[in-house]
């Protein structure tokens, strides 16, 4: 499984279904030894670790809540230590709340700023400690953050515009070390958790200039360009990938 990252390795939180399973094999794909993040997806965890290593590449999982930082550092430390570095960060893991303003709760609000950004923050602090010149960062964030045309989102589209300013200042601080730090922001993505042919997909894809969703796979690409020596003059990017979305 050799390809443009080959020698590498990679932590994808959030990698056992949807766009991080995406992610986590396109790396495997190009080379990278991948460890991958879950919470509460065990199962699925293990059919992308076994995917990957039946196509003859290595991999393996780490339960680990990304709404809590110190579980999160130490899967970053873990990835380190079972594969002797680490080159390649993506933030995958997320959530959001469909709630209005009037209606969403403080808990709402604390649990997916803890996944969405705490988590994000403390990975990215852990993995930079780690990495040498050429290390990759990248946080899978959201279109929302720059455009938000439904109601019930406010607190998503505020953690994931919260992201793409981290994403900026860690740029800052990490290319003196000559680590790259960037934000791809998926528009609607053809997922379980928001699939193409939901309630809500019609009205998702009305709003791109392709009018359609996006797949799992074309995220992956882009980051797995990211994550290649092409793009070492990257960086503080929020690259969106959404159809048109917020054309």
């Amino acid at each position: 499984m050799a390809g443009t990252l080959d020698g590498k390795v990679a932590l994808v939180t959030g990698g056992s279904r949807g766009i991080g399973a995406a992610i986590a094999r396109r790396l495997a794909r190009e080379g990278a030894r991948v460890a991958i993040t879950y919470h509460a997806s065990g199962d699925r965890a293990a059919e992308v670790v076994a995917s990957i290593v039946g196509a003859g590449g290595e991999a393996f999982a780490i339960e680990a809540d990304s709404g809590d930082a110190a579980a999160v550092s130490l899967a970053v430390g873990q990835t380190a230590a079972r594969f002797g570095r680490l080159d390649i960060l993506v933030n995958n893991a997320g959530m959001g709340v469909a709630a209005s303003i009037e209606t969403a709760s403080l808990e709402d609000y604390d649990r997916t700023f803890a996944v969405n950004v705490r988590g994000v923050f403390a990975a990215i602090q852990a993995a930079a400690r780690l990495m040498d010149s050429g290390g990759r960062i990248i946080t899978i964030g959201s279109i929302n953050a720059d455009r938000i045309p439904f109601a019930g989102g406010a607190i998503y589209a505020a953690t994931k515009a919260a992201v793409a300013g981290l994403t900026r200042g860690a740029a800052r601080d990490l290319g003196p070390q000559g680590i790259t730090v960037n934000a791809v922001q998926p528009g609607p993505v053809d997922t379980d958790m928001n699939p193409a042919g939901g309630p809500w997909a019609a009205e998702s894809a009305g709003h791109t200039a392709l009018g359609r969703f996006g797949e799992a796979e074309e995220v992956a690409a882009l980051v797995a360009f990211l994550a290649g020596p092409e793009a070492a003059n990257i960086t503080g990017a929020s690259l969106n990938i959404d159809g048109g979305y917020g054309a």
